[in-house]
């Protein structure tokens, strides 16, 4: 469908957002806080990258993948290996 008149042309468009703003996603936050909610993860380093975009690839996951980033500052990568 195409958008005529004014919002048409000139690269401008209306946009909004399903999931709420910052109050809405702070209340969420404090909600599951507060009912010990928790997001069942898995936590990789950032050696492990490679291999979770495979298991992606392969539909081999069960949980969320996050990055431990803090974890991993200041490690160097020599020759496919992790060190500090």
């Amino acid at each position: 469908m195409e958008v005529g008149g004014p919002f048409g042309s000139g690269g401008k468009m209306i946009a909004g957002s399903g999931i709420g703003g910052m109050k809405e996603t702070q209340e969420m936050i404090d909600f599951a806080g507060e009912h010990n909610i928790t997001a069942e993860i898995e936590l990789i380093g950032v050696d492990y990258v490679n291999e979770a975009m495979e298991r992606l690839a392969k539909a081999d996951v069960r949980y969320r993948f996050v990055i431990d980033v803090g974890n991993t500052l200041g490690r160097i990568l020599v020759n496919n290996h992790c060190i500090k």
